[in-house]
């Protein structure tokens, strides 16, 4: 059988030998965690504890500011530290809650409701907003506001994401081998309140034994089914991932509501089935530490806001220099100062290279080679936005496509002058943001 993709993108090596075998571990209880206050898209949430407060692990110490927020919940039990601005994974500092553990993992009564499949949508979309939940495949939308669409947007097909076309993560594929019975759980919730006909579950071939698995569990299913996808990245962006299995086309600037999809990922779905049916919040999640320089590259299940360092320390440490230190992956992920941030909700991993693969290649002029225009999964000329931006010239830039770039690297990946093509495009998205504020 043809495999489907979508047209553009590239074939990074995928480093996922490092980790794909490993077992997920629980990482034991840190002494302390940072809950950020900006772990989603949207406003940040809003304290409701203060400095001294004893706090169980589940409990809420963060309500949400508005529809487009959610709240946050202690992931350990112990005292609240701190309220302040501390280092976060997106590379920007925010504020959150610090709290240090008692040792104890004294947890908030959790009740698990057999019957959830009875509840309304709803009541549904309750649970899983008091349980803070948002994208856990890096972008952070918050989950009840996707599931909410308005009566004239019908949602006829839902898509689990289990492409993880990153290099190095295999974070969603042990969730998947290890606990795929919650992942198609959490499919038939989101059928349930979106009342559609019809779940997909897209994987890439670099996955077999997920995508055997999943077959044999949706077998006597009519409404799922499996997609095996051919090796392309950015095949996980979710207009990439539709169109790859609906050969529908979300509009620019559209949502794939437009086109009657709506995507979440699999590391959501499962812990969708758990607040559904536990009352569980979003405290952990799997994160793979990996790199030619970890010790021993592991799949975690660690607390959310536990710093990185804790879980460098416990996959054995370092064996050469820190090169660059990676939050995602090495296409779209964040390089950060220092192993000091936090776990956030949508980190998938972290990724260490040691200094010869972190070089710094000197940038050239433009070759005028197209082979940004070529890969480019929205079909932009990635090269004259980032001229257009050195240039200053915002509006040009912005003609040509500034908006709708996801910034997915693969035209800086295939450029031969080394143009840091993500980057000119990041600040040009910074500037317009600003020049567009101001001119409110």
């Amino acid at each position: 059988m043809r495999l489907k993709t979508f047209p553009g993108g590239v074939h990074p090596h995928d480093y996922k030998h490092y980790s794909a075998s490993v077992p997920i571990e629980e990482l034991p209880l840190p002494q302390k965690v940072i809950i950020s206050l900006s772990q989603h898209i949207g406003s940040p949430s809003t304290p409701l504890v203060k400095v001294g407060d004893e706090v169980k692990a589940g409990q809420k110490i963060a309500d949400a500011s508005g529809f487009v927020s959610i709240p946050q919940h202690a992931s350990i039990s112990g005292k609240v530290s701190k309220i302040d601005i501390f280092p976060h994974p997106s590379g920007t500092p925010q504020l959150g809650i610090e709290i240090s553990s008692d040792g104890s993992d004294n947890w908030v009564e959790l009740a698990d409701d057999p019957n959830y499949l009875e509840l309304s949508p709803q009541e549904i979309r309750s649970r899983i907003a008091e349980a803070g939940i948002c994208g856990m495949g890096g972008a952070g939308f918050p989950s009840v506001v996707k599931l909410s669409p308005p009566e004239d947007k019908p949602i006829d097909t839902v898509i689990l994401n289990g492409v993880e076309c990153e290099p190095y993560l295999t974070a969603d594929y042990r969730l998947m081998l290890e606990r795929a019975s919650d992942v198609i759980a959490g499919l038939k919730i989101l059928l349930k309140i979106l009342n559609a006909p019809r779940g997909i579950i897209g994987i890439e071939a670099n996955k077999p034994e997920a995508i055997a698995l999943m077959q044999k569990l949706t077998a006597d299913d009519s409404q799922i089914s499996v997609a095996p996808l051919k090796l392309q990245y950015p095949q996980g962006a979710e207009k990439q991932l539709i169109y790859a299995i609906t050969r529908r086309k979300v509009p620019a600037g559209g949502l794939p509501m437009a086109v009657g999809a709506v995507v979440e990922n699999v590391g959501t779905a499962a812990a969708i089935y758990e607040a559904v049916r536990f009352r569980k919040p979003l405290v952990e999640r799997i994160t793979t530490v990996t790199g030619s320089i970890v010790q021993n590259p592991k799949n975690l299940k660690v607390r959310i806001g536990t710093p990185f360092y804790e879980l460098v320390n416990f996959c054995g440490g370092i064996t050469g220099d820190i090169g660059k230190i990676i939050s995602g992956g090495p296409m779209m992920g964040v390089a950060l100062p220092s192993l000091d941030a936090p776990v956030a909700k949508g980190c998938s991993g972290l990724v260490l290279l040691n200094t010869r693969e972190a070089r710094s290649i000197k940038e050239r002029n433009c070759l005028r080679c197209a082979r940004c225009v070529d890969v480019c999964p929205m079909n932009l000329m990635p090269s004259l936005i980032a001229q257009a931006v050195k240039g200053n010239n915002l509006d040009l830039a912005v003609q040509a496509g500034l908006d709708d770039c996801m910034k997915c690297g693969s035209c800086a990946y295939v450029c031969p002058a080394h143009i840091r093509i993500v980057q000119w495009i990041d600040t040009g998205k910074l500037r317009i943001a600003e020049q567009r504020a101001s001119n409110k």
